[in-house]
């Protein structure tokens, strides 16, 4: 059986799902960054059978455009690996942050003191609520120009460009480790310090502040609404995504998923270039939820 025709693993589910949520790069996108025909009605379904849909992204803000028709009702989205739940409402470019777990400036210069003694050689970048401000020897990873240029410590400083907005996440690069490598030794380094994940096939890390991950923020949102964690079904391809799929009811890792969010998910469905969350969806909702 063929990758394009083997039916995905399905996990049994003690309650109805009143939640779908699902990451965007690498799970509901496909490779080309879009959302195709399929996808795009298996949402609309979703919503018209009363289950919201919750797109839960290491992305921040400015960069959700690209499913900001695909919002519907309650036109919410998290970002930033948990660190803002923002409204989409208004569209590209209008978007209105509901919900900010920042990181504190204090925190983060510990983190990079840490990280620089542990990985010579790592780059930061610092993401503010305003835009991304980076090392000069960051590399050109992102796809908007940075705010301003300088040494982390100086990034980070109370008199900084942009001081005055939060601090969702920090972004740490490092040229010849591995990913993995680079992930297991920075979470020795850190501890709890702060929270550490990965979501790029490059050795590039997001840092956010204690606790804060898609999985809490999520908690935080299905709480306001009266959702239990059985009642969600959740999506995921890369390490940023292990501790929702853990918490979820029920998860699935794509077929294109890092080994960490097999083992974590409880079932498995095809790849993101094969349409695998709508391939899910289509299937609950024909089990008439």
């Amino acid at each position: 059986m063929t990758s394009a025709t083997r039916r995905p693993r399905t996990p049994a589910s003690p309650l109805p799902p009143r939640l779908i949520a699902t990451d965007l790069d690498g799970t509901l996108l496909r490779d080309d960054k879009s959302v195709s025909k399929r996808t795009v009605a298996a949402l609309a379904a979703a919503e018209e059978a009363g289950i919201d849909v919750f797109f839960v992204t290491g992305r921040p803000a400015r960069w959700m455009d690209v499913v900001s028709d695909h919002v519907h009702g309650h036109g919410l989205a998290i970002c930033g690996n948990g660190a803002a739940v923002v409204d989409l409402h208004d569209g590209p470019g209008a978007h209105r942050f509901v919900k900010i777990r920042e990181l504190l400036p204090k925190t983060a210069l510990d983190v990079v003191t840490l990280l620089r003694a542990a990985a010579p050689g790592t780059a930061f970048a610092v993401e503010r609520t305003g835009g991304l401000h980076h090392e000069p020897t960051y590399p050109p990873l992102h796809v908007d120009p940075s705010e301003s240029v300088a040494p982390a410590e100086d990034l980070l400083a109370d008199d900084a460009a942009g001081a005055g907005q939060p601090v969702l996440k920090v972004l740490a690069f490092h040229p010849t480790l591995g990913p993995d490598a680079f992930l297991r030794l920075a979470r020795t380094a850190v501890g709890d310090r702060a929270m550490i994940t990965r979501s790029s096939p490059s050795a590039l890390l997001e840092i956010s502040g204690p606790g804060v991950s898609k999985a809490s923020t999520l908690a935080l949102c299905c709480a306001e609404r009266g959702i239990s964690h059985e009642q969600v079904v959740a999506f995921g391809d890369m390490p940023n995504d292990v501790e929702m799929l853990t918490w979820a009811g029920t998860s699935y890792a794509m077929g294109n998923a890092h080994p960490d969010v097999i083992a974590a998910a409880s079932g498995r469905t095809v790849a993101n270039n094969e349409d695998g969350v709508a391939v899910v969806i289509e299937r609950i909702l024909a089990q008439g939820f």
